[in-house]
């Protein structure tokens, strides 16, 4: 209940920004207004030991080349006197600062001697990282069906999206470790892409970091609680499962709001 309701207090932009980043009245939508840079945005506060920083993808920009970068710094937005063009490599470079740029296709992390994990896994109602347990049906974007959904859901396996793409959702967190140190993840559409860095210090305040890049026009942030999943979240899940693709959810004897919620809420 305590991480809930930090997590939803906190899930807000910082008003230190780049130049080119304007946020609505409740910070909580980042648009960059101009070229391709100057769009790092911090969150309001620092984060807690397991809390996730979420933002989903709103708008694209074509005629760019790159996508959105996410990470941590230990530098308080407040005490920067110019805040970067860039997070790579301007902000990483000031040291104390850990960002990765996502890409089209997957971040995972792959230790040595791990196997890739099957994504049917995300079926699973919760997304486990060290000691933190976190809803996942809240952590997953969403593509909207349409005409070709029977065709383009072997490509969006669970409803889930390529991680650049619009409606997509991206997140990161630090997970501390027994030595003292942390780990820092980020999760994409509700998968753990495993720890991008290790050995982030635990005694200063870590501030997520979102640069707003190049194809990534506008994002905004998504507050996630720290619960028990909904029952109507639960019959998602296993409606979803047992379906061939969503356009089959049409023919359900169902409301016509679970038939959406199901669909892509």
């Amino acid at each position: 209940a305590a991480m809930a309701a930090r997590c939803r207090l906190a899930a807000r932009f910082h008003h230190i920004h780049g130049t080119n980043i304007r946020l609505d009245a409740s910070h909580t939508q980042a648009t960059r207004v101009e070229s391709f840079a100057n769009g790092l945005c911090f969150s309001q506060e620092p984060l807690a030991p397991g809390q996730i920083f979420l933002v989903e993808i709103e708008e694209k920009e074509l005629g760019w080349c790159g996508h959105l970068r996410v990470g941590l710094t230990a530098h308080d937005p407040q005490s920067l006197e110019v805040v970067p063009e860039y997070s790579l490599p301007d902000l990483v470079n000031m040291g104390h600062t850990w960002v990765f740029a996502i890409t089209r296709s997957h971040n995972r992390v792959v230790l040595e001697g791990e196997e890739a994990q099957a994504r049917g896994r995300s079926w699973e109602p919760f997304l486990l990282i060290a000691r933190v347990r976190i809803p996942r049906d809240t952590l997953v974007g969403r593509s909207r069906p349409g005409r070709y959904s029977h065709i383009l859901d072997d490509l969006y396996k669970m409803n889930v999206l390529p991680a650049t793409a619009r409606r997509s959702r991206i997140g990161v967190l630090y997970a501390p470790q027994p030595d003292g140190t942390a780990d820092m993840h980020i999760v994409i559409n509700g998968e753990d892409m495993g720890p991008s860095a290790r050995g982030l210090p635990t005694t200063r305040p870590l501030y997520a970091v979102i640069d707003v890049f190049a194809s990534t026009k506008s994002v905004r942030v998504i507050p996630v609680d720290y619960g028990f999943p909904s029952l109507q979240t639960l019959c998602r899940l296993v409606i979803q499962k047992h379906i061939v693709h969503r356009l089959a959810i049409d023919g359900l004897d169902l409301p016509p709001l679970l038939k959406s919620f199901c669909q892509h809420e």
